[in-house]
């Protein structure tokens, strides 16, 4: 359901719908009838009569909503083709004035001595409040909304007018690096489109310190790609030989063979991960703050700043009824509980979804070495990539059972208003979204390779498959694909998937004929644009939310999410303009002061990826075992030598032993007569693979690192967010001043002087009086028809359904 103008008027304060034919509508005056179709004779057909398509009751409902709509202010036109019956709505000034007289204010950046006229109320503005009208119930019970889901009309929909500029400076390709017209944005699409872009602009802007540093971070494993200690011990240890990690092709394995895995994991495993981790932390703070402060000028630019969200929406409910009644806020103990319940039963249910990518995993590894010998040792790299494909495809199911679920919640829990049904469904949302999309990395980066016990007594699933491994080089490589092949997808795939869907679709529809009549025509176009819906700019902000988790949550193993990100928004900028300007129906224009309940989730995921950053330098990485080893039982620890490698012989050090005797089946294994001991990675003892001292002191060091990485992150994140101030100082003054002169403006008395019948009367008089009041505009409305007397309104268009 949508509200736009048709072509050719001067405001957008139509409706658009679209519905079945039904039967014959009221005939208009002479004089009305004029004014909508010219001299084309003294009544007019709104719809053909077709009484045996259509139910006679829904014929009822559609004139009765129509007839509601006239006594209501509106007047309406139709136009038909050989499949549609279309309608025009517009609505008359008394609408509009008694909006500005509700508010007390305008929304206009125009003077207040021009607030009186009716061109002083933003088209958007009187679209939105149109739109608000139709989808209030009427006296017979039903709304736009209802009359649609039950057939009387397919679709209601704002038509697109005046959107060139926007096509020339902002839905092209070729304007990937130019800065966006965000007041023309905002005057086509409202305040809520035009914050969403404006922040996209902002995040993709403030990506490129980020992409700068991790980018650094990468290439910096390359100058010690040939120098790093470690690789060279793994390149050149051609007499270890690793345990069997799997049932799949059981042979030991040269260390030396894993030389060029162990050259790429230091490429972003390495000394600099624990500063960009540092360093995302406080990037996330401050891309935030300055974020606050770039949205306190925006807003007050848009005279938003003190706009009241509540306010607005009573006003629009007194016009749509003269007896509105808000609800009262309520709160229920016993539908939050069960909402609880049943949120941690979804969560759980995305934990069992990880689960299940272990068991594929698993079965796959088996199935991979009996079905693709070929594959050898690099089964294990096949299965993590088709492990991640399969995570992918259960991203895209589980989000709409996700969607549903959370609408379900919502509706259950009973919010008070549309805004506030809005922000329960953020959070609903985004909250079993995160674990349909992290679940599977939280799993590699914490558990993958943690339980699967000693090479002589694994753990195994069902007591048939052996539980995977991490990768020979470490459990960093595993996670480093899995987000390399996530964002990839994510960021190609999807965004490809976003525009040719929308574009194919739009380029079939447009291949019907056209009417040639350029009303109809116009009309005709517009319904054949992509259908938008509530959850279309929604959409756009959760997809925005998942990516910058990806960026922040888990950047340690993958410093080059920032750097994918910010090549995937100057490309999603345009997507979704061209989206929106030219494959999509207008979006209904709403306003907004803010990004809403997106900005606490934005702050929610910069506490997740400080935690989630330091556990997995902690526990993922080798950096605190490469420093223990460094400063305990390295070469260096009486003091460094000039001639010696400090970590020379961590290799050694890192690796346990194993032999070959206390394997089960050791003859079933390749190579076992020839090796009498093996190395698998832990701190086990050689005897009983039990864990040594050396891995209690190593688990005290990850905890104490986990400990004071999370609270000096936290700190820092606190101290930046204080020193960078929410609002700028220019902004508060202008604020102020605005307060002081309406003050001055409203005439207070001076000490001891009372406000005389004299001096009301002159202040009655003056421009305030034409400003705020309106009631000779009001009492003259009521004299006059909704068609005449009055300056030409724009239609609203409403289509109805196939003959």
């Amino acid at each position: 359901m949508r509200v736009s103008p048709l072509q050719g008027h001067a405001h957008p304060d139509g409706v658009r719908a679209e519905a079945p034919p039904a039967g014959p509508a009221p005939h208009l005056g002479e004089e009305s009838l004029r004014i909508l179709v010219g001299t084309e004779g003294d009544s007019l057909l709104l719809m053909d009569i077709n009484t045996t398509e259509r139910n006679p009751r829904q014929v009822q409902r559609q004139q009765q909503f129509l007839e509601e709509l006239e006594r209501k202010g509106f007047c309406y036109k139709a136009r038909e083709d050989q499949e549609k019956v279309f309608f025009g709505i517009r609505a008359d000034n008394r609408v509009f004035d008694r909006y500005r007289r509700l508010l007390m204010e305008s929304e206009a950046t125009a003077p207040r001595g021009e607030l009186a006229g009716p061109t002083s109320i933003p088209a958007t503005t009187r679209i939105r409040i149109v739109n608000f009208v139709l989808n209030s119930k009427m006296a017979a019970g039903d709304t736009l909304q209802d009359l649609v889901k039950d057939g009387v009309f397919e679709a209601g929909f704002p038509l697109h007018k005046g959107e060139e500029d926007l096509k020339k400076k902002w839905a092209r390709w070729r304007n990937m690096f130019q800065q966006q017209p965000i007041g023309d944005i905002r005057n086509y699409f409202g305040e809520k489109v035009a914050l969403y872009f404006a922040w996209l602009g902002w995040y993709t802007y403030m990506l490129v310190p980020a992409a700068v540093v991790g980018l650094i971070i990468f290439l910096s494993g390359f100058a010690h790609f040939e120098a790093s200690q470690i690789s060279r011990e793994i390149c050149e240890a051609h007499d270890v030989y690793m345990c069997p990690r799997g049932d799949h092709n059981p042979r030991y394995q040269r260390l030396s063979e894993t030389c060029a895995f162990a050259k790429l994991t230091h490429l972003f495993d390495n000394e600099g991960t624990v500063l960009f981790a540092m360093f995302m932390a406080l990037w996330a703070t401050v891309f935030l703050e300055l974020w606050k402060r770039e949205r306190a000028r925006v807003v007050l630019q848009w005279d938003l700043y003190g706009w009241d969200e509540d306010q607005e929406e009573m006003a629009l409910g007194l016009i749509a009824c003269p007896d509105y009644q808000p609800r009262l806020h309520q709160h229920s103990y016993m539908r939050s509980t069960v909402i609880l319940l049943l949120s941690l039963l979804m969560i759980c249910l995305m934990i069992g979804m990880a689960h299940v990518l272990v068991i594929y995993r698993v079965l796959a590894a088996a199935l991979f070495s009996s079905a693709f010998p070929f594959l050898g040792e690099q089964v294990t790299t096949a299965v993590v990539v088709t492990g991640a494909l399969v995570h992918y495809v259960s991203i895209l199911v589980m989000t709409k059972i996700n969607k549903y679920v959370a609408l379900k919640l919502c509706d259950f829990e009973k919010p008070r208003t549309f805004s506030e049904r809005e922000s329960k469904f953020t959070i609903k949302f985004f909250t079993l979204q995160f674990f349909a999309h992290f679940s599977s990395l939280i799993y590699i980066a914490f558990i993958l390779g943690r339980i699967n016990g000693n090479p002589g007594k694994s753990v195994r699933l069902a007591g048939l498959w052996k539980l995977e491994e991490c990768h020979l080089s470490g459990c960093m490589m595993d996670l480093f694909v899995q987000m390399a092949i996530i964002m990839g997808l994510k960021q190609t795939l999807s965004n490809c998937m976003e525009y040719l869907g929308p574009w194919l679709a739009h380029k079939c529809r447009s291949m019907r004929a056209t009417s040639q009549d350029p009303e109809l025509r116009h009309w005709q176009r517009n319904y054949r644009l992509n259908p938008v819906n509530t959850f279309s700019l929604f959409g756009e902000f959760m997809e925005m939310m998942i990516q910058y988790g990806f960026t922040t949550v888990f950047v340690a193993a993958f410093p080059l999410a920032p750097l994918l990100a910010l090549f995937s928004n100057l490309a999603e900028i345009r997507l979704d303009a061209i989206k929106m300007v030219r494959l999509q129906r207008r979006l209904v224009p709403r306003k907004a002061k803010d990004i809403g309940t997106w900005l606490q989730v934005l702050e929610i995921i910069g506490v997740l990826a400080v935690i989630a950053n330091g556990m997995v330098i902690a526990f993922t990485s080798e950096f605190i075992p490469r420093v223990v080893y460094k400063y305990r039982y390295g070469p260096c620890r009486q003091g460094a030598h000039p001639a010696v490698d400090c970590l020379t012989g961590y290799v050694n050090h890192s690796l346990s032993v194993f032999y070959t005797k206390d394997f089960q089946n050791p003859v079933e294994i390749e190579g076992s007569e020839n090796v009498t001991e093996c190395r698998y990675r832990d701190y086990g003892a050689a005897q009983n693979s039990n864990f040594t001292e050396q891995s209690w002191f190593l688990l005290a060091i990850r905890l104490a690192f986990l400990i004071l990485f999370e609270h000096v992150a936290l700190c820092v994140k606190l101290i930046a967010a204080w020193f960078v101030p929410d609002v700028p100082q220019s902004v508060k003054n202008e604020v102020l001043k605005k307060k002081h002169q309406r003050l001055g403006e409203a005439g207070l008395p001076g000490p001891g002087v009372g406000p005389g019948p004299e001096s009301r009367s002159t202040r009655d008089s003056g421009p305030r009086a034409q400003t705020w009041s309106g009631p000779r505009a009001g009492q003259e409305a009521k004299t006059q028809s909704c068609c005449h007397h009055r300056p030409p309104q724009p239609w609203l268009c409403v289509c109805v359904g196939g003959l």
